[in-house]
């Protein structure tokens, strides 16, 4: 089976690492960093245009070669991490290229409503409580539907919303903020919300410098923040 190249990647419209290091290094112009080149043509001057009557005493002759040496070591070292890290994004890119049209669980409180579908999501609890309420707001910062869940344990709880109001109507499509309150006693907490929510695109480089997802309604996300996949 042939490998993904960064060529194919490139050329299916997915934005690899190599892409970017190419577009960091135009924006910034030449490096002004001796590499190991740089650093023989140096030492070679040195020897070629030193005093005879005062030759490089032998311990310095050989700090400087082993300084070479050292530098060489270290770009053989950051060669091998390039190649670690574009091997990396390939992989990263083509898991991404997996999760097109699937559903993911993302810290959002806004979601998309179909016109006849639902929504769901879930949030974290800190610790147990007593009850939880989900509350739908629309547009207008007004609440079209609210639920109460009940007694709820430690963790990530699920919730459904069926797309109906209060009084049994559909609500019409559209995007929708989530809310979720923890009750124990007289205490109130305001829960993280995640939402489920397809996935359009992938691309590399995201604010995290690794891979983003195009989510449905949001925008972008990185991969690091989803909770779960589905769909």
């Amino acid at each position: 089976m042939t490998g993904l190249t960064p060529d194919m990647l490139e050329g299916a419209g997915i934005r690899t690492d190599r892409q970017a290091q190419r577009d960091r290094q135009e924006a910034e112009g030449p490096s002004e960093e001796l590499g190991q080149e740089d650093f023989l043509k140096l030492m070679t001057t040195q020897l070629q245009n030193q005093d005879p009557f005062e030759p490089m005493e032998n311990g310095d002759f050989i700090a400087q070669m082993a300084q070479f040496s050292s530098v060489t070591g270290i770009q053989e070292l950051n060669e091998s991490f390039e190649g670690f890290a574009q091997s990396m994004g390939q992989n990263q890119a083509v898991q991404g290229a997996n999760l097109v049209g699937k559903d993911v669980l993302v810290p959002v409180e806004f979601g998309q409503l179909d016109p006849e579908g639902g929504m769901s999501g879930a949030f974290e609890l800190g610790a147990s409580a007593e009850s939880v309420e989900v509350e739908i707001m629309n547009g207008a910062g007004e609440r079209v539907r609210s639920m109460n869940l009940g007694a709820m344990g430690a963790g990530l709880q699920d919730f459904q919303w069926d797309g109906l109001t209060d009084n049994g109507q559909r609500a019409p499509a559209g995007v929708y903020e989530v809310r979720a309150t923890a009750r124990s006693g007289e205490s109130t907490e305001s829960l993280e919300t995640f939402l489920n929510q397809r996935v359009d695109s992938v691309s590399m480089g995201g604010e995290k410098n690794g891979l983003a997802l195009n989510v449905q309604g949001v925008g972008e996300i990185d991969f690091s923040d989803v909770r779960r996949i589905s769909g």
